[in-house]
């Protein structure tokens, strides 16, 4: 099963070996693939919250294929525990779908058409994370929902 990342940004210094490392790990799991948009924002210009959320919007949905299903990563989704996320993959993976796309926006977000587009909405956190540290959070889940799936033991559950 194909997961998708669409992103805004690329990710730079502290946080991109991270990111690297768990996308490398995740990808034995899933056929992962990870694709970066341009940010619509730049330190030289001015711009409004919204133009800047559909500018992106529309670069993120032309990199979605059609036959993916699409997760919103943003902090108004739905809180998933691990096993819960791991649980829909493979819910996915078994009704025999071709795969899933986890779009995360830049820094205001995603836009209303990526939204709309959107099955789920997931969130990894009530905070506001930078979108480096959404994609470390992101790509080290879906490593961890591959070693539950597969029985693993990198998993580990308290109380």
């Amino acid at each position: 099963m194909t997961v998708l990342i669409v992103a805004v940004g690329t990710v730079r210094g502290p946080h991109e070996a991270a990111v690297h490392e768990y996308e490398r790990r995740a990808a034995r799991y899933w056929k992962l693939e990870v694709v970066e948009v341009q940010a619509g924002t730049s330190r030289r210009s001015r711009v409004q919250a919204e133009d800047v959320r559909r500018a992106e919007g529309e670069r993120i949905v032309a990199r979605i294929p059609e036959e993916l299903e699409v997760v919103a990563v943003t902090r108004h989704g739905t809180a998933r525990s691990s096993r819960e996320l791991a649980a829909y993959l493979k819910e996915l993976a078994v009704a025999g779908r071709p795969g899933v796309t986890f779009a995360v926006g830049g820094a205001f977000g995603l836009s209303e058409e990526v939204l709309s587009r959107a099955a789920m909405q997931l969130s990894l956190s009530r905070l506001t994370l930078p979108h480096e540290l959404a994609r470390v959070v992101l790509a080290e889940q879906l490593y961890r929902a591959g070693t539950i799936l597969r029985g693993e033991p990198y998993h580990k559950e308290y109380g």
